[in-house]
């Protein structure tokens, strides 16, 4: 990627200040998504806690999960991306990274049931709130990559296409 140095600035350092850009602009981005994750991530591991009192734990967290996706999406697309609404396709396609990191926190879950059939709560939430922070960082690269990147190419005044991404980055 070619960058020119903003007036004034001595050679190299407009790639220096673009990066540094770049990084900003990516933090807060990821800080936005943790962010929001976590809250709506604690908010349905309290409601998976209340459920799974009266129906199975399984239940509990495909309930959960559902009810969190909606929220998450909305708040990842409009606040997280600055998207706007993620109409249809775009709740499916993030329903689908929520439906695999539901079945790595359920595996999760399974297996340390399997492993230490009379773990506490506390070790339950403990890899259940783990596996989600994993899945977390999966699924911020995927919605960020191809779920909510502006996709559309655009045409520079030179001819070559580039998407909204590399004029990001270039920013």
């Amino acid at each position: 990627m070619t960058t020119t140095a903003p007036p004034g600035a001595a050679d190299g350092e407009g790639i220096t200040m673009n990066g540094l850009r770049l990084v900003r602009l990516h933090a807060a981005v990821f800080g936005r998504f943790a962010g929001l994750g976590s809250a709506v991530t604690l908010a349905a591991a309290a409601a998976l806690v209340l459920l799974s009192q009266w129906i199975p734990w399984m239940a509990a967290n495909a309930l959960t999960t559902v009810a969190s996706a909606v929220v998450a999406t909305e708040l990842h697309a409009r606040v997280s991306f600055g998207h706007g609404r993620p109409g249809l396709a775009g709740h499916l396609k993030s329903a689908a990274t929520i439906a695999a990191g539901w079945l790595v926190t359920s595996a999760a879950v399974g297996a340390l049931t399997v492993l230490r059939p009379g773990a506490g709560l506390v070790l339950q939430q403990t890899v259940y709130l783990s596996a989600t922070a994993l899945v977390g960082i999966g699924r911020y690269l995927v919605l960020r990559l191809a779920v909510f990147a502006e996709g559309a190419p655009q045409r520079r005044t030179g001819g070559e296409v580039r998407s909204r991404a590399d004029y990001n980055a270039a920013a």
